[in-house]
C-alpha cells in the first residue's frame, strides 16, 4: 500500500490546487489479485491544466522490477466513469499478461468515447505534463507514469509503417488537441 500512496502523494503534489478524487475500482474477484492495490485518481482541472487527468496508482506494486515500474495517465476533456473504466483496463492489461511500455499500443475495442474514431492507445511520454509528473519516487523505487494517448486505427497503422517518431511529427504539425475525442485522424 506505500506506494499506492505515494504515486497518490506525488499526484496530489504535482497537481496542487485541483481536486483529487480516489476511486476504488473493482475489477472482480479474479481480476482483482492480478492488481489488488488498484485505485484511479481523477484529478479535476485546476491551475496546471483545464482538462481532466485519470492516474492510476497499484500498477507498481503488481508490476516492479528492481524497484523499477510503471503507472499510467489519460488526459480527457471531461470527468467521465469510462476514463476510469479505460484506466482500469490498462492497469488490468499491464498487470495480467500484456506488459505495456513506451511506444507500445493497444486496441481498445471500441470508440474511445461514443462516436470517437480513436480506437487504440499509445503508451507516450507525459507530454502535456512533462517529466515533473513522468518521475514519481516510491519506496524502494521509481514509478514512471506514462500517457495513455488515444489514437486512431489509421494512426496506428502509419506508426507500424513509419515509426513512433514520424507519427509524432505528424500529431505536432498537425497540432492535435488530445482531450478532442473526435480530433481529425493526422494518417
Amino acid at each position: 500500500m506505500l506506494a499506492a500512496e505515494a504515486v497518490e502523494s506525488h499526484v496530489r503534489a504535482f497537481f496542487e490546487g485541483h481536486s483529487v478524487e480516489v476511486v476504488d475500482y473493482d475489477l472482480g474477484p479474479e481480476r482483482r489479485e492480478v492488481v489488488p492495490e488498484l485505485r484511479v485518481l481523477v484529478v479535476g482541472p485546476g491551475p496546471r491544466s483545464d482538462s481532466w487527468a485519470y492516474v492510476t496508482a497499484g500498477c507498481w506494486v503488481a508490476m516492479e522490477k528492481d524497484g523499477h515500474g510503471l503507472e499510467f495517465v489519460m488526459t480527457a476533456h471531461v470527468r467521465d466513469q469510462r476514463f476510469i473504466e479505460l484506466m482500469a483496463m490498462i492497469a488490468y492489461c499491464h498487470c495480467g499478461g500484456h506488459q505495456l511500455d513506451l511506444e507500445h499500443s493497444m486496441p481498445i475495442g471500441e470508440p474511445w468515447v461514443p462516436g470517437s474514431a480513436c480506437d487504440h492507445l499509445l503508451i507516450s511520454l507525459p507530454y502535456l505534463h512533462g517529466p515533473d509528473l513522468e518521475h514519481c519516487p516510491v519506496p524502494g523505487g521509481h514509478a514512471r507514469i506514462l500517457w495513455t494517448l488515444p489514437l486512431t486505427t489509421a494512426e496506428i497503422e502509419f506508426r507500424r509503417r513509419h515509426g513512433h517518431e514520424a507519427l509524432e511529427q505528424l500529431f505536432d504539425e498537425a497540432e492535435i488537441i488530445p482531450t478532442d475525442p473526435f480530433r481529425a485522424s493526422v494518417a
